[in-house]
């Protein structure tokens, strides 16, 4: 049995917290840079550079890449070896989004009741959590921040069986035509489908921070994810919203299995930040 104490892990988080905010990743920032080369609007091509130029000016100073610093996604994987030691695992996490968020200047946007209070909880806590229990005595955790310009653009819908893969297709254009400009393209977005409700809707949040330069193990899922950015790209929303052929660098698609009488779709857009950062212990 492998201990790891909750003070690493929330020294762990709280830098991931400043480096998610803070750093575009490499795989974003060369996305943006083959976007820039592609780009056949004159606006849309200024608007790329000026991206390139802020993730520059953010790394160097590490200051935010946006003034939203989103709420704090967190996924964990634990291996079934491992014994969590100093206090609880959630407990450990929210400390380490507090201090990371009080530390790193981050601004803090979270408020502790949805509908009556709305009162600002003060340090962006408490985090959403997703934790997975797999072999071994590892850690892994992704700190993933999400802004709610694109959050707020997310669809859910049941299908049934018969809407097949059109009807996929259908609600991915739904959403993004009606993201538009509000989510900050070009856009990293996240396709789930299968399982149940809620269970797609964790799939596509996974896949809306999986890398860029990532692939649908799936074959066919590949060729889906491919399919889907094409789409996304001939509505012109482009940079910005602003017109061009850059409306995402990437689609990802997560799958799970699910009912006879299902066909469960769920979109989640990223905005150009695309924030995550991923460590472990």
């Amino acid at each position: 049995m492998r201990e790891i104490s909750c003070e690493k892990i929330t020294e762990l988080v709280k830098n991931l917290c400043i480096e998610a905010c803070c750093v575009v990743t490499k795989d974003m920032y060369e996305a943006f840079q083959k976007a820039k080369d592609s780009e056949k609007s004159p606006l849309g091509k200024d608007i790329l550079g000026k991206l390139i130029e802020n993730a520059d000016i953010a790394k160097k100073e590490m200051m935010p890449i946006c003034q939203d610093t989103g709420m704090s996604v967190v996924f964990v994987e634990i291996g079934q070896e491992v014994h969590i030691v100093g206090g609880g695992l959630e407990d450990a996490i929210n400390k380490g989004i507090a201090e990371g968020y009080t530390q790193g200047y981050l601004r803090k946007s979270v408020v502790s009741d949805p509908l009556y209070d709305r009162v600002n909880s003060g340090d962006n806590t408490p985090a959403v959590i997703h934790t997975q229990i797999v072999e071994g005595d590892g850690f892994k955790i992704k700190v993933a921040p999400k802004g709610f310009g694109s959050e707020n653009k997310g669809i859910l819908k049941m299908l049934v069986p018969a809407d097949g893969i059109e009807g996929v297709k259908k609600v991915f254009l739904e959403a993004v035509k009606y993201a538009g400009p509000n989510a900050c393209p070009p856009l990293v977005i996240g396709v789930g489908i299968g399982g149940t409700m809620e269970k797609c809707a964790i799939l596509a949040k996974k896949a809306a921070v999986r890398s860029v330069d990532s692939k649908n193990p799936n074959p066919k899922y590949a060729k889906l994810e491919e399919e889907l950015l094409e789409l996304a790209n001939k509505t012109g929303v482009g940079p910005q919203g602003l017109g061009g052929v850059n409306t995402a660098v990437k689609v990802n698609v997560e799958v799970y299995a699910t009912h006879i009488a299902g066909l469960p779709v769920c979109i989640n857009i990223n905005c150009h930040a695309a924030r995550h950062a991923d460590g472990e212990l």
